[in-house]
C-alpha cells in the first residue's frame, strides 16, 4: 500500500496573502489535490501534516507567525481535503515525526512506499523525507508538486537524497 503525505499546504504557506508565503506554491494547488483524490480513490492512505502554532510559539522567533491555532492560515485550502481516508496529523515543529503519534500511526498503516510532496522542499517536506527514510521506508518526493524558498538548497537536498 502507498502512503501520501502532503506536507503542510495550508492557507499561510500556499497564497501570497498567507502570513509565510512560499513563492509560487499557489501553483501546485491542482496537481495536490488530484495526488490527495487519487491516494484515497486508488487504495492508499493519505497523512496531511499541519503546522499548529501558539500565539507565542518559539518557532517565532525564527519566523514570522504562521498558522496559528484556530486561524484561517492554518487551514487547509478546501480542494485539498477530500474526507474519509485523510489523517491530519498537527505538528509544533518541522519534524512530522515530532507529533508523538506519527511514528505508530505509519507502522499501523504499513506503507510498502512514501510519497511525499508539499511544502517547503528544504524544510519541512525534507525532514518528513529523511525521518522516513531513516525509519527504513522506500520514500518518493514528487518534485512536480514540490515548492521551496531556497531553490539552491532545495537543489542540494533533493540531489543528496535521491529517490
Amino acid at each position: 500500500m502507498k502512503l501520501y503525505f502532503d506536507i503542510d499546504t495550508q492557507i499561510d504557506f500556499m497564497f501570497p496573502a498567507g502570513a509565510l508565503y512560499v513563492p509560487g506554491a499557489e501553483k501546485l494547488l491542482p496537481r495536490i489535490a488530484q495526488l490527495n483524490r487519487d491516494a484515497v480513490m486508488h487504495g492508499g492512505k493519505l497523512i496531511s501534516t499541519a503546522c499548529a502554532h501558539d500565539e507565542d510559539d518559539p518557532e517565532f522567533k525564527q519566523w514570522p507567525p504562521h498558522c496559528v491555532k484556530g486561524t484561517v492560515g492554518q487551514t487547509r485550502p478546501a480542494a485539498l481535503l477530500v474526507g474519509n481516508g485523510q489523517i491530519i496529523l498537527e505538528k509544533q515543529q518541522l519534524n512530522l515525526f515530532t507529533n508523538p503519534n506519527a511514528d505508530a500511526l505509519i507502522r499501523a498503516l504499513d506503507p510498502d512506499e512514501c510519497i511525499v510532496y508539499g511544502v517547503v522542499t528544504e524544510y519541512c517536506v525534507k525532514e518528513c523525507a529523511v525521518g522516513l527514510r531513516e525509519r527504513g521506508y522506500k520514500v518518493s518526493i514528487l518534485r512536480d508538486a514540490i515548492q521551496s524558498l531556497n531553490p539552491a538548497e532545495a537543489d542540494s537536498f533533493l540531489r543528496d537524497f535521491g529517490g
